[in-house]
């Protein structure tokens, strides 16, 4: 039975609608697409705001620095299971369908983030988030890839913003989330200690009722034609070898890399542990006022929660910014922009943030961290051809985190240098900044990357 197509897509001009010119169709696949990255935000943000609650229930009785340490090789792992999931589906997209294949992809994330709910140890936990990066790993090059391959060109670069974009709703619905559950534990509803086991169970209902909506998604008919020629033409789909075996798209994907290691370290291994500075800060104020330390749980949590969301209502219109800029002056000159603004917000928040009243620092970091991230969707498919798009895209996104990975250990073991001597929590804390603020000089990277890059401002794909 022949897969199911989609029609090609009317290439529209770029001074026409875009967006106005979509089919019924096309605005499927952008929601489905959109959904699937949405869910897969919501489930890493629900794994940064509960993995510290995790961590003290799977290793009673040991000190914060131990508690943050492991949580640190948490996130690694999962960051790890994130790269390779991108290697396999990526490749996989291209060679058996971006549909099929991210359907694929969310069932598995959806499935192992429930599952880290039932955790008994670290061990375990570990080897859920793994098998969840995994999954999450594929979603971002297939979700890409897709919309690329469906949509008009005039309508790609701001749907692949406005995918980007989205993601910061289900970052900030982790963030209600969190509220939520810190104001049932206030009132004894729920155990506040128990509150991380609710927020995985929750996380996995959403994005494995997508799975079933995601079934009517059919395949590109670019992409069906281009696999069938290729049975003449000889032309290979998802080949790391033809990826870089050849000169041109070698140095795409191997700069493209370079590009997503800057920010993906700046966001993993020092952006999203802003929860953790927000919390000492807030625990420390609350502390010194007399409070019984169930209030200091629930207030912590509460304004975690908040400093969650308002990052990441920065971060909805960074991207979207990002992606107007992008179209307006160029993607490298964007990217320039973007990385200095990345290294200057980093630096402010981590050194500066003090508490309550410094809460308007949080939307400014996500508003600069994360406008880089539209960057990559936006950018990244316009450097590979269609049978290496999907591939290409999540080499760059995913590939990257390998090196990305050592970002939170690298934090911890920093960390700990500088901790050398502390004898108060004022100490351990200001350790923690210095770490952060030091690690902040990752962007710089990103910054000369973009120099040796090329400019595809309205130039087609490379088909």
């Amino acid at each position: 039975m022949p897969s199911p197509i989609a029609p090609l897509p009317p290439e529209s001009s770029p001074g026409t609608g875009g967006f106005r010119d979509l089919t019924k169709y096309q605005w499927f696949v952008f929601s489905m697409a959109a959904m699937a990255w949405l869910f897969d935000c919501l489930d890493q943000q629900l794994f940064i705001l509960a993995r510290n609650g995790a961590m003290k229930n799977l290793l009673p009785d040991s000190p914060d620095q131990v508690i943050r340490l492991y949580g640190g090789y948490a996130t690694s792992i999962f960051v790890a299971g994130w790269a390779t999931g991108g290697l396999i589906f990526g490749a996989l997209g291209d060679r058996i369908g971006r549909a099929r294949t991210l359907s694929m992809t969310v069932l598995m994330y959806s499935v192992c983030t429930g599952l880290s709910a039932f955790s008994t140890g670290w061990i375990d936990f570990a080897i859920y988030r793994f098998i969840t990066g995994l999954g999450v790993g594929g979603v971002f090059g297939l979700a890409v890839a897709l919309i690329a391959d469906t949509l008009t060109s005039s309508s790609r670069p701001m749907a692949l913003g406005l995918l980007q974009a989205l993601s910061a709703i289900g970052n900030i619905t982790a963030g209600l989330i969190s509220i939520g559950l810190s104001q049932l534990g206030a009132h004894k509803i729920i155990d506040p200690a128990l509150s991380w086991k609710y927020m995985f169970l929750i996380g996995a209902i959403p994005a494995f009722l997508c799975v079933f909506i995601q079934i009517q998604l059919k395949e590109p008919e670019k992409w069906v034609e281009a696999k069938k020629a290729s049975k003449t033409t000889g032309d290979k789909f998802g080949s790391y070898f033809d990826l870089f075996g050849n000169p041109r798209w070698r140095k795409n994907a191997l700069l493209g890399m370079l590009l997503c290691v800057s920010g993906v370290v700046g966001l993993w291994g020092i952006g999203f542990f802003a929860p953790e500075l927000v919390g000492s800060v807030i625990e420390n104020s609350l502390a010194q006022r007399g409070l019984e330390p169930g209030e200091i749980k629930t207030q912590k949590d509460f304004w975690i929660g908040v400093n969650m969301i308002v990052l990441n209502l920065g971060a909805f219109f960074g991207m979207i910014g990002f992606a107007r800029l992008a179209q307006a002056i160029g993607r490298r000159p964007a990217f320039l922009i973007a990385f200095a603004a990345a290294m200057g917000a980093t630096y402010g928040y981590f050194r500066y943030f003090n508490g309550l009243s410094d809460l308007w620092m949080a939307p400014v970091l996500g508003f600069c961290q994360l406008s880089l991230f539209a960057g990559f969707a936006v950018y990244l498919p316009e450097l590979f051809p269609l049978r290496l798009r999907s591939t290409g895209t999540s080499f760059c996104y995913n590939v990257g985190r390998f090196i990305a990975a050592t970002g939170p250990m690298t934090l911890g073991q920093l960390q700990q240098y500088l901790a050398q001597g502390a004898q108060t929590s004022a100490d351990k804390l200001e350790a923690f900044r210095g770490a952060c603020c030091w690690m902040s000089l990752i962007f710089v990277l990103g910054f000369v990357v973009v120099l040796f890059m090329p400019e595809t401002k309205g130039k087609p794909l490379p088909e």
